[in-house]
């Protein structure tokens, strides 16, 4: 059988989340990388507050755009991790694509020096 926790309790964790990729002295940031983080690709700003909590569900400040005017490496971007201004790492292996993911890019194929952008980030607390 399936754990399930309340409603309240969802809220109040991801809301933690959000204070936590907001501690420290500036923004998190949110790094992208191959399968692995065998390779970081690019390593995006996110804005401070990072976004917003509406239920189980954290959403990122998307506006302006969250990205990199250089990435990093060349390859394929497959996975995510968010950190605070500290370096800490708060959300590990999140799911990277065009649609359908946690972090959504305009292109997982990235070439050193180009743009990445993420044109949308949510992701939802476990039933």
């Amino acid at each position: 059988m399936a754990v399930n926790y309340a409603a309240a309790l969802k809220t109040a964790r991801m809301q933690a989340v959000a204070d936590a990729i907001d501690a420290g002295s500036g923004p998190g940031t949110l790094e992208i990388a191959t399968t692995g983080f065998a390779s970081v690709l690019a390593i995006l700003t996110l804005a401070d507050p990072c976004g917003t909590v509406s239920g189980s569900v954290l959403t990122l400040d998307t506006t302006p755009a969250i990205e990199d005017s250089a990435a990093n490496a060349t390859g394929t971007a497959a996975v995510a991790r968010i950190k605070d201004s500290n370096g800490n790492v708060i959300v590990n292996n999140l799911t990277v694509g065009t649609s359908a993911t946690d972090i959504v890019l305009t292109s997982t194929s990235i070439t050193t020096g180009q743009l990445v952008q993420v044109t949308s980030a949510t992701f939802t607390h476990a039933t």
